[in-house]
């Protein structure tokens, strides 16, 4: 029997010719892969820093087994491994990629990967203390009452608007990341679709972002309310109208992520009736 084997590639056609079907089996575990894959495809490996992305597929006589992505600034990403296969992938990855700065996937997958990249490199690796928690809609359960107000799409002609509330948002949650004519179009953010929850005289409150259709899925992405205006329901609201837009654009599947430091946004999730699918963790590596 041929021995399981790691496949790596910058070529993103490729690997999605490869893993593609592993990984739209199981899009919520995979969403990652799904979505960096696709940015890559549709911006070119030029976009995300002067290094090209690397992807990797685990093949065996079964099959595609497990699959990564590496970006240059954001580390490796795997999708959930057992121990025996962290530790093949570390080994691959201290001979290929040794300045590799990260982890960030599932908590026990992530560990699990850490661990071995000491036993192969010698470098402890530290947990952050970012810790998120990645849910998937079961079934919608819109606030009642919601609070006074509408949401409202918005479009190419407010993109000022967008990106100010971007920025609002990237501050809050510490991404260091200029966002303006200029930069953009190559942000992690050009990409969605975002909709503002307004007040009856139309002062817009918060802000939720939802990602393309990929894999049938729909990751709802950038969920910000300022701390001004919070504890009045507008987050929920915003929430509720992302979520429901994207079951009408055909997903199957919509996910999100939260910070398990902010019991208030997973209550929040919870009650709209997200379901915890898995906790997620990352480790610096150097």
């Amino acid at each position: 029997m041929r021995p399981d084997e790691w496949h790596l590639t910058e070529d993103v056609d490729a690997f999605l010719a490869r893993a593609g079907d592993f990984l739209r089996s199981r899009p919520g575990a995979h969403v990652m892969q799904l979505t960096w894959a696709e940015r890559v495809r549709k911006r070119g490996t030029g976009a995300f820093g002067g290094e090209a992305p690397v992807f990797g597929v685990l093949e065996g006589e079964g099959g595609v087994r497990a699959a990564f992505h590496r970006l240059p600034t954001r580390g490796v990403c795997p999708t959930p491994l057992t121990s025996e296969q962290a530790e093949t992938l570390a080994a691959r990855l201290a001979a290929d990629l040794p300045s590799l700065s990260s982890v960030s996937a599932g908590h026990d997958t992530a560990t699990a990967f850490a661990e071995a990249w000491r036993r192969c490199t010698g470098v402890p690796p530290r947990l952050r203390d970012l810790r998120l928690r990645l849910y998937r809609l079961g079934t919608l359960t819109p606030p009642d009452p919601l609070p006074a107000g509408r949401g409202r799409v918005l479009g190419e002609r407010d993109l000022e608007e967008v990106m100010s509330w971007c920025g609002e948002f990237a501050r809050a949650v510490g991404e260091v990341v200029t966002l303006d004519a200029g930069t953009w179009a190559e942000s992690r953010f050009a990409d969605k679709r975002y909709t503002l929850w307004e007040t009856p005289d139309g002062t817009p409150v918060s802000v939720a972002g939802m990602n393309p259709l990929i894999g049938g899925q729909v990751q709802v992405d950038v969920v910000y309310t300022p701390a001004h205006l919070r504890g009045r329901g507008y987050a929920g609201a915003t929430t509720a109208e992302v979520s429901r837009a994207a079951l009408d654009a055909g997903a199957r599947d919509v996910v999100l992520f939260a910070d398990l430091s902010n019991p208030s946004s997973n209550a929040l999730y919870q009650g709209l009736g997200y379901r915890t699918l898995t906790d997620w963790s990352v480790y610096d590596l150097a």
